[in-house]
């Protein structure tokens, strides 16, 4: 194995607890996430016990274990003399991305590892600084006391002969204190077995309850794209009846009658906008939304926009979209970019009285910044995150009037997030508010 940044020996079962923390340090060392730490760990922990438990034979005499880090993988093997138990531990495969035993008759060879976040290796000067840090990191347990004070007796007696008295003494002393080390891993070894079981068993139960969730959100999915697809034959007939009622060509209505269909056309309009609300949403949660990656010129984008937003501007707010400087191409699905920045135009004309709503794009790094700030009415802080949620509304009503179904800024985040995006605001009431969409100027199909 390449790369290796720590060695171990395992002679003896209470050298398996330091094996336990060394693993859990270099899993910190690489970047390996809390979890991930605990999951390595438990598994060298339980396998090394394994090796001192043989079928029938005498003890293993002892084994080597090399973390090393290849291809962006952390990999640990753990080669011992004799065989073990570690075949009859198939379970551990959870705990690690991959995971072989060999149990021979004469060696037991055991390698696991586990995906490094990112997926990139570490520099060399990476490897040495984590080597340098294990080294200077090493763990102190019982028995290194026990040993330091073995090494003091054994200067005391070379130093004098003399004070033989003493040194009855000194190894009573030690003697009581090597069977309360004892009794002391015996205890820890009874709490560390017992905590091996419960993180097998409460990773066993968080796969579960993630299955019923998922198949939770899959059934939510299905049920708001059929009942929205129900809905729309019906409310867009409802629709063409209030439009035949209210056609002067038709026969005259009173003035009554005319607000009651005014009102009907209404209330149909804006229950189709959340039917179709609810398609987009659907499609974007079950994964059916495939991106049509091409080359998008922002400015283009940008002029179109301007002319389609422009009619909702009233004359008190002033609709600002300034084009990007050249060269302004990103490779994305430029319907589904129009979508998400119309629906951030929209809302911000919608909560704007007075003053501008203004679109800006600038290029940051491999990526494009594009944001869209008003002068509106503002959002408190502790609402950022909910404004995200399916069908919450700000409390309040909008300047203009205009009704929203609370699912348009999810909606966006979702296809943000498909393009390889994310979606974030910055507000404060009474401030405005500033939507910021980063976009990765590549794309995320592959195409370089």
């Amino acid at each position: 194995m390449n790369n290796r940044l720590l060695h171990l020996v395992l002679r003896t079962e209470s050298d398996v607890f330091v094996a336990r923390q060394r693993a859990r340090e270099v899993a910190a060392a690489v970047g390996l996430e809390h979890q991930d730490q605990v999951r390595l760990a438990t598994a060298l922990s339980e396998i090394g016990r394994s090796l001192f438990t043989t079928r029938g034979g005498p003890p293993a005499t002892g084994a080597e274990v090399w973390f090393a880090v290849n291809s962006g993988k952390l990999e640990v093997e753990v080669v011992a003399v004799g065989p073990s138990q570690a075949a009859q531990l198939p379970s551990l495969g959870r705990l690690v991305d991959s995971l072989t035993i060999d149990d021979g008759p004469t060696t037991t060879v055991v390698r696991m590892s586990r995906r490094i976040p990112g997926g990139v290796d570490l520099t060399p000067d990476d490897l040495d600084r984590i080597r340098a840090a294990l080294a200077a990191s090493a763990p102190r347990t019982p028995l290194d006391e026990m040993a330091e004070q073995n090494e003091q007796l054994l200067a005391a007696l070379e130093e004098t002969r003399a004070h033989r008295d003493d040194l009855a003494r000194l190894n009573a002393e030690l003697e009581e204190t090597n069977r309360g080390v004892m009794a002391l891993y015996s205890q820890l070894s009874d709490e560390l077995e017992e905590t091996n079981r419960g993180v097998v068993a409460l990773y066993a139960e968080l796969d579960e309850r993630s299955a019923q969730l998922r198949a939770a959100s899959e059934a939510k999915t299905r049920f708001l794209a059929n009942v929205s697809h129900e809905l729309r034959a019906p409310v867009t007939a409802v629709i063409g009846l209030a439009r035949l009622l209210d056609d002067p060509e038709s026969d005259p209505l009173t003035d009554d009658q005319t607000q009651q269909v005014s009102l009907i056309r209404g209330s149909a309009d804006d229950l189709l906008r959340l039917v179709n609300d609810l398609l987009d949403l659907a499609k974007a949660e079950s994964g059916t939304i495939e991106p049509d990656w091409s080359e998008v010129d922002l400015r283009v984008l940008f002029s179109q926009l301007r002319g389609t937003v422009r009619a909702m501007a009233t004359g008190a707010v002033e609709l600002v979209v300034t084009d990007p400087e050249q060269p302004a191409t990103i490779r994305s699905d430029e319907v589904l970019i129009a979508q998400v920045l119309r629906n951030l135009l929209h809302n911000g004309l919608k909560f704007t009285a007075a003053g501008e709503v203004r679109m800006t794009a600038t290029r940051d790094g491999d990526g494009w910044l594009i944001r869209v700030a008003d002068t509106g009415i503002g959002i408190s802080a502790e609402l950022h995150d909910r404004i995200f949620e399916e069908f919450y509304q700000v409390p309040g009503r909008s300047p203009s009037g205009m009704k929203g179904t609370g699912l348009g800024l999810p909606y966006a985040r979702r296809l943000v997030t498909l393009l390889g995006g994310t979606l974030t605001v910055a507000s404060e009431p009474g401030a405005g508010s500033t939507f910021t969409v980063r976009l990765p100027a590549a794309g995320h199909d592959g195409a370089s």
